[in-house]
């Protein structure tokens, strides 16, 4: 009986429902930074101007997954989860430079497109639907490693020190090495860029 119990107990943890970072209802818990915003329309975050950087102040993550659900609206729609922040941005650059942008866009190369990090590592594939319809993208961090899932299929993977492209524009990243632990972000890029969320979560992984 005590066996069974365990067993129950065990099954219920790992079948236990995602951490929600959205409401649904407001930005609570949220917290913005550069110009334009994020606004609430029909229980979804909608993108609006830019650029910014909304990130979830109340916690930093590590050993994790973020789950986000987001649509585009046409075919210029272009976001991005900023990911490994490690203090709270001070304005919508600082994600790009010392965390990682896991890229929403899907007319960029292989190297800036939907579930790539943005000019760090490149997808093995493009899995992102066609405007108007929902995705789903998955970020998992494990100590050094990161992975991405979109729509339930796995298109990069990358280790911190792996060898990365030269840096050769001034928007894109700063090259070197990101913490393990730290906050995470939405981007709105631009305001003919509207992208819609309508979850945001995260799963701890343990150590």
């Amino acid at each position: 009986m005590r066996l069974a119990l365990m067993l129950l107990a065990a099954a219920s943890l790992a079948g236990a429902a995602d951490k929600q970072l959205f409401n649904g209802k407001d930005l609570t818990g949220w917290k913005m930074t550069g110009p334009g915003s994020f606004v609430i329309e029909d229980g979804m975050m909608k993108t609006q101007g830019g650029m910014g950087l909304l990130f979830y102040e109340k916690e930093k993550f590590g050993n994790a997954v973020v789950k986000v659900v987001f649509k585009t609206v046409g075919p210029r729609g272009n976001s991005g989860v900023v990911i490994r922040m490690p203090e709270a941005p001070p304005d919508p650059w600082y994600g790009v430079h010392n965390g990682y942008e896991v890229q929403i866009e899907s007319g960029g190369d292989e190297w800036h497109c939907t579930g790539s990090i943005y000019s760090i590592s490149k997808v093995s594939s493009r899995e992102q639907k066609a405007p108007g319809e929902w995705n789903t993208m998955e970020i998992e961090f494990r100590g050094p490693v990161t992975s991405i899932s979109v729509n339930g299929k796995k298109v990069n993977e990358y280790r911190e020190g792996q060898p990365v492209p030269e840096r050769k524009m001034w928007y894109e990243p700063v090259r070197g090495p990101r913490p393990d632990v730290g906050y995470i972000g939405l981007q709105n890029h631009d305001a003919m860029s509207i992208v819609y969320f309508k979850e945001v979560s995260v799963r701890g992984l343990g150590k």
